[in-house]
């Protein structure tokens, strides 16, 4: 059960290309954000569609794999865990960021 302490598995579609960059270190990272799409009928009975967007960042080799076959539109499931990190911004408000970290990505769809 620990297993599920804090996983994540989400499938949607890249809002836009994949930002991948390699650090330093020689590391690589791929940022990007992926929408999920709810449908529902409201009081109305009319058909309602909440999109929410979700911010994801892979490593290494999940990131290669991004960079090589992954695009604007393209439908992926990822699975992973969320972490929330904070900063400063330029007037030094503390700023929260929560993202998917990626440990296993599945493309989906036709290409």
């Amino acid at each position: 059960m620990n297993a599920l302490r804090n996983k994540v598995q989400l499938i949607g579609n890249l809002g836009n290309n994949p930002e991948v960059i390699t650090l330093d270190s020689g590391k690589k990272l791929a940022k990007f954000s992926i929408a999920t799409n709810e449908s529902y009928k409201n009081a109305q009975g009319e058909k309602v569609t909440d999109t929410q967007w979700h911010n994801v960042i892979a490593w290494n080799k999940t990131a290669e794999i991004i960079e090589k076959y992954v695009s604007k539109g393209n439908e992926i499931a990822v699975e992973g865990k969320l972490v929330t990190r904070s900063y400063e911004d330029k007037e030094g408000i503390k700023k929260y960021v929560t993202e998917i970290v990626v440990n296993e990505l599945l493309l989906l769809g036709s290409k």
